[in-house]
């Protein structure tokens, strides 16, 4: 049987939930690549992130800050680094008026492993669209499922020119839930048998 693998997600759906706001470096102002926590490669960042709360609810193990960063908890975080230390950042974040450690985790590869014949629809992007550098990447990606064959050995990853998913393995998966870790939405994007 092959491995099975999930997109993570933070899961918006949760009533009450607090909403992040926009990264801030040390002097308040708003980072200035915020991308590079969520491209799927090594990111740098030199100093403490600072995150306000957009919209103050419960707070969550795992969400995602604007532009889908991921913010996790510490102890959502000691399951990344014991499972797959070699696929993941960690950056530390100071969330307004949170005692709590938290992280950014960013994940440092990208994989070209989407199936585009198991997934329900892709689409790419095209000369008419006016953006040649993205010609030939994914413009969408419905229904997706990952080609096994190509993946490899990372347990944590992003599907190369469809970065906007975070894929972790099944081991994270239940190890997340057997922690009780909230905000953590999961949809099976294993190959297909």
């Amino acid at each position: 049987m092959s491995q099975r693998y999930f997109d993570l997600s933070d899961d918006v759906y949760l009533e009450g939930r607090w909403e992040l706001g926009h990264p801030r470096d040390a002097q308040g102002l708003k980072l200035h690549n915020p991308w590079q926590f969520r491209m799927g490669r090594p990111a740098f960042w030199p100093e403490r992130v600072r995150i306000p709360v957009k919209i103050p609810g419960t707070v969550l193990d795992y969400s995602h800050a604007p532009f889908s960063i991921p913010v996790v908890h510490v102890r959502v975080a000691s399951i990344f680094k014991q499972l797959a230390p070699d696929d993941v950042q960690f950056f530390p974040v100071d969330i307004e008026g949170q005692p709590d450690d938290f992280l950014i985790m960013n994940a440092v590869h990208r994989v070209n492993c989407i199936d585009d014949e198991a997934s329900e629809e892709v689409r790419y992007w095209m000369p008419k669209n006016g953006l040649p550098e993205k010609v030939g990447t994914y413009f969408s990606v419905w229904g997706m499922h990952l080609d096994a064959l190509r993946i490899g050995s990372p347990k944590v990853f992003r599907p190369l020119h469809w970065e906007v998913s975070l894929i972790v393995s099944e081991d994270i998966k239940l190890a997340l839930e057997r922690l009780g870790a909230t905000g953590v939405r999961f949809k099976d994007v294993s190959p297909l048998r």
